[in-house]
């Protein structure tokens, strides 16, 4: 659960003596085995403040993989959890250029901390009094108060949320379980300019959205699916997927290009799309605009004879009808003794079917288990190549 913080801790670390004692605290290593010599020798100095101290200190460190400016903050353990990657927020930002933005679930500040580095009002609320305080604190260019996001307090501003994605201590895909429910959030807001950042295993076919669905991936994992109100998408974009790079480069594909492709055997590569471009619906469409083609229409896996940037290649060896006996056979005749396997619409375990292989050999190769029309088929690669994600744009 974390450190429960208050209005008296806040006002320590925002002081002159909460600032002195968290730079001590930041030059202690903190690891798992000088942990008790360290919290011993903060409690020595600062007394009762040592948890206060820890806390903030570890949690900065851990916050620098998500804010570029984590060092300086004040954050909370669930708020790191659900932060927005700074990557991300700046490139809503963008987006949203101009606009008087609403962010009525600000939390700690990282999506205000990207909107006011743009054109446009900036506010901020959350229902929470430290969160609203920590915010103040962390982008104080922004307006920031507390009020609850399903009690609207602006008008004519684009109204930005990201509702609480936790449910008793647990994280939650349940679109009615989120604080506040995605259903009361949207009802509220009806009529207005609305962005909602979501979990990306939502199932948003079935919320029926008639905006745009927008899902992004940083350095090829999956973070969010974001939801633009019809006056706000890009008309006539239903469905975009975005991928950057840690540095924020990246691209985006959208259901307005082309599609038009075939299935055909493969070629010499094998390509596993980003995440993103699978989730949103949209491998037809990556793989048209690089002149690649599927195996089968109903399977996700690519094949071309090269390999685009930003994603990962498997380039082809063996093409086996799939079974346990005949894959063993097939990399053992290979000199294999590691072994990736990927699968995609076929009933195999890969951790289960690991240890069965039994290799003995000298090289790491890659499995991709998959089906063909009705047959189970196993292509036997090279090891992966991982495609530069600065280079796609």
């Amino acid at each position: 659960m974390g450190y429960a913080f208050s209005g008296a801790d806040i006002d320590y670390l925002r002081s002159d003596v909460g600032v002195a004692a968290l730079r001590e605290t930041e030059r202690l290593p903190l690891t798992k085995a000088s942990m008790l010599t360290d919290v011993a020798l903060v409690r020595g100095r600062h007394g009762d403040r040592v948890g206060v101290l820890i806390e903030t200190t570890t949690l900065r460190r851990r916050a620098r993989a998500k804010i570029s400016d984590a060092d300086g903050w004040l954050l909370t353990d669930d708020a790191v959890q659900q932060a927005t990657p700074s990557v991300v927020a700046q490139r809503r930002a963008q987006r949203l250029a101009g606009r008087d933005v609403h962010d009525v679930t600000c939390s700690i500040g990282t999506e205000l901390a990207a909107l006011v580095a743009t054109p446009g009002a900036v506010l901020g609320s959350d229902l929470d009094p430290i969160r609203v305080l920590m915010a103040q604190h962390n982008v104080p260019a922004a307006g920031v108060f507390r009020a609850d996001a399903l009690t609207p307090t602006t008008r004519g501003t684009v109204v930005l949320a990201d509702p609480g994605r936790r449910a008793g201590g647990r994280r939650t895909h349940d679109p009615e379980a989120l604080e506040p429910p995605l259903s009361a959030l949207l009802d509220v807001y009806a009529g207005r300019d609305l962005v909602v950042k979501c979990a990306p295993g939502l199932d948003y076919d079935r919320l029926g959205w008639d905006g745009e669905v927008e899902v992004v991936s940083v350095s090829g994992g999956v973070r969010e699916a974001c939801l633009w109100s019809p006056g706000l998408a890009r008309p006539p974009v239903r469905r975009r997927a975005t991928v950057l790079a840690a540095d924020g480069s990246g691209y985006d594909i959208t259901d307005t290009d082309p599609d038009d492709i075939e299935a055909a055997a493969p070629g010499a590569w094998l390509i596993d799309p980003d995440g993103a471009v699978v989730r949103a619906g949209l491998v037809r469409h990556y793989a048209a605009k690089h002149g690649l083609w599927q195996l089968d229409p109903r399977i996700a896996y690519l094949t071309g004879d090269s390999v685009p940037a930003g994603v990962n290649g498997f380039r082809v060896l063996d093409r086996i009808k799939y079974s346990e006996k005949v894959l063993r056979q097939a990399l053992t005749a290979l000199d294999c003794g590691s072994v990736e396997i990927l699968v995609r619409g076929v009933d195999v375990d890969p951790a289960v079917l690991r240890p069965r292989l039994k290799l003995r050999g000298n090289l790491a190769l890659s499995v991709i288990i998959t089906r063909i029309e009705r047959s189970a088929v196993a292509f036997v690669c090279a090891a992966r190549e991982p495609g530069d994600f600065r280079t796609n744009r």
